[in-house]
């Protein structure tokens, strides 16, 4: 897939409105993507989850901790859009 996030804006209740390069654009929960264990942890705290930006140099989210998702299981989620398996190869028969 390999698009970029081009703009997040936090959202009450762990909500992400994410735009794509491409305009797709909508909101998802970082409840139903991850669990807040690990890295994770920390962005329990409201304040730290806001903290959300944009990193231009991979297409993606992050926090400051460390933290980040990967932006074509984001675009999947918001289009039901299947994720490419990289190990399988294409055949042609």
């Amino acid at each position: 897939m390999l698009r970029d996030i081009i703009a997040v804006e936090p959202r009450d209740d762990y909500g992400l409105h994410l735009r794509f390069e491409d305009g797709v654009e909508g909101t998802i929960l970082l409840t139903d993507l991850v669990p807040f264990e690990g890295i994770f942890e920390p962005l329990r705290d409201p304040s730290r989850f806001r903290q959300v930006q944009v990193i231009p140099e991979v297409g993606t989210i992050g926090w400051p901790n460390g933290a980040d998702l990967d932006p074509d299981v984001l675009y999947a989620r918001l289009t039901d859009a299947s994720i490419p398996n990289p190990f399988v190869a294409n055949r042609s028969t």
